[in-house]
């Protein structure tokens, strides 16, 4: 016997639907490239994107092309991405940090047909077009003042195209299992690989998102998503915030701590949700200039782990709490929120810290485990490290055009790469990615944890664990540290003394880095984190000093 309910196909466009008709008057907020705030409602967004569908269609583009975006948050960005799933087509966010090679080749093995983009990336396009035999056109997003002289060809104008139109128009009609959304790895290690959402998914995923448990979000919040719309997947708030009505305020090019503060004071923002480097920023600009934050209640912190200094400047100075997540391009991005529990709330500050500086706890519909490297499942004791795998309706099947590779394991999880410990209360912890790990005299060595120790240090402004080889315990932790800006390192010794009699009593003596060394730069992703193949490359050829290799540290 079946169920006997309304089979109503999960589609994305009727998040904005819902949007225009409940929350018609809320608004989108932005800062465009072409430098103003930009202002107008959901209603509005909603005319824009069913007047962007129709001239898609004249442009020759149908269902399943696929369309390019490479742009920053802004309301055309977003109109942009209803206005492509709207006719049955699929957006593929473009990161323009990417290098050029990489650009060419994630365009070229989607086979995007068009390709939408702001003016700042015009250059970057110009320079690489005539390498793109499947794009049949450019649009960038701005007014008719304000378009460049280009080599674009064809090329059209943004605001030209929307106001030639209606706007009557309904949105395709689609299986919900339709591909909506295409977003591509960092390719850290390879090529980039591309993650194929559909419709089902996206809408899944969002609901998931705004569960109490997780974003929370209501149509009374103001959310700033400083994150990008072309990093996995903007975390799904380009989703999420429509659904609810919430009132969005999009960062444009800006995501430094003064533009960024002054959206957030502006604007009454709530929430806000970005990476741990964007908040370092943002931090150093209220202390610099003595600032408050009256209105934000909570920061969503992911991409990568939350150092304990951040968390405890956010909720001690400022009175804002912190929820760390985690999750990948793979996840939709979503994979754990670390909220806390009934009962927690009468832990002592140390106690919630410790809790809240693990990546937290699986939503319902997604399902966790660790494994050793035989795939045999691992305890829940908070301390077994293990290969993190996840499964769920809105996790990776398989990758686009490699579907004959099996990613899965044979219940069906996928292996994210990362190394984790879960606790007997469901948190997860990443200890390392598999690749990065330090294996020590047969032990593990968790390279997060002493980095995001080593950060909270007055003199240090980003610190990296490589491990390097060593004659007697396989590989030791070499300490990289880029110096805030001011700090004499005239004298190192002096400095790498008092680093690690600051990392002393808190981590395991024998997790203590054998060396420091100083760099001018650290190299970082495409999504901003720190690069360590990079850093690998860099020092292959460092050679552990005499004293060190006489020295038993590793027992």
């Amino acid at each position: 016997m079946l169920g006997q309910m309304q089979k109503t196909p999960l589609l994305v466009n009727g998040i904005l639907d819902y949007a225009a008709l409940y929350h018609g008057e809320r608004e989108i907020i932005s800062r465009l490239v072409e430098g103003e705030i930009h202002r107008e409602t959901y209603a509005q967004a909603h005319l824009r994107a069913r007047k962007l569908s129709q001239s898609l269609l004249k442009l020759g583009l149908t269902q399943g092309d696929i369309i390019a975006t490479l742009a920053w948050n802004t309301h055309r960005h977003l109109e942009s991405w209803y206005a492509i799933t709207g006719i049955g087509a699929v957006y593929h966010t473009l990161n323009p940090r990417l290098f050029a090679e990489q650009l060419v080749y994630i365009i070229n093995h989607a086979a995007d047909k068009f390709i939408i983009t702001d003016l700042t990336f015009v250059p970057l396009l110009e320079a690489i077009a005539d390498k793109l035999p499947t794009v049949k056109g450019f649009i960038i997003m701005t007014d008719e003042a304000h378009m460049p002289q280009t080599k674009l060809d064809p090329v059209y104008c943004f605001e030209s195209l929307i106001e030639a139109e209606n706007g009557d128009f309904d949105w395709v009609a689609l299986d919900e299992n339709a591909a909506c959304g295409i977003c591509y790895t960092s390719g850290t290690t390879g090529q980039p690989k591309g993650v194929v959402y559909s419709h089902r998914s996206n809408v899944i995923h969002t609901l998931v998102a705004n569960g109490a448990d997780v974003f929370a979000l209501t149509s009374r919040a103001t959310i700033l998503p400083v994150v990008p719309m072309f990093h996995a997947n903007s975390w799904g708030i380009a989703f999420a915030a429509p659904m609810v009505g919430a009132k969005m305020v999009l960062p444009g090019p800006k995501m430094d701590g003064e533009s960024l503060y002054e959206l957030l004071d502006k604007e009454k923002v709530t929430m806000s949700a970005a990476v741990p480097t964007i908040w370092l920023m943002l931090l150093q600009h209220l202390e610099a200039h003595k600032l408050s934050l009256p209105h934000l209640q909570r920061v969503l912190i992911g991409g990568a782990a939350v150092p304990r200094m951040m968390i405890e400047k956010f909720e001690k100075d400022y009175k804002v709490e912190v929820d760390h997540a985690w999750g990948m391009t793979e996840t939709s991005p979503l994979g754990t929120v670390c909220t806390l529990k009934a009962g927690m709330e009468n832990y002592s500050f140390e106690e919630k810290m410790q809790t809240k500086l693990k990546q937290g706890r699986p939503p319902y519909l997604i399902w966790l485990k660790i494994t050793d490297p035989d795939g045999k499942t691992l305890p829940r004791d908070g301390k077994t490290f293990g290969n993190l795998k996840i499964k769920g309706p809105f996790i990776l099947e398989t990758y686009l055009r490699e579907e004959n590779e099996i990613v899965l394991d044979e219940e069906g999880f996928f292996d994210t790469g990362d190394i984790a410990t879960i606790d007997p209360e469901g948190y997860m912890q990443i200890t390392d990615r598999a690749k990065d790990i330090v294996k020590s005299g047969g032990e593990w060595i968790s390279s997060i944890e002493i980095e995001n120790i080593a950060v909270g240090h007055a003199d240090i402004a980003e610190a990296a664990i490589i491990g390097i080889a060593h004659p007697k315990w396989g590989e030791r932790p070499l300490l990289i540290v880029l110096p805030r800006e001011g700090v004499d390192i005239s004298t190192p010794e002096k400095v790498q003394k008092d680093i690690l009699a600051y990392l002393e009593g808190k981590i395991a003596k024998w997790w203590m880095p054998d060396d420091i060394v100083f760099v001018d730069s650290m190299p970082h992703t495409a999504a901003g984190k720190i690069q360590k193949t990079a850093l690998r490359e860099q020092f292959k050829d460092y050679q552990w000093p005499p004293a060190i290799l006489a020295d038993d540290k590793g027992e």
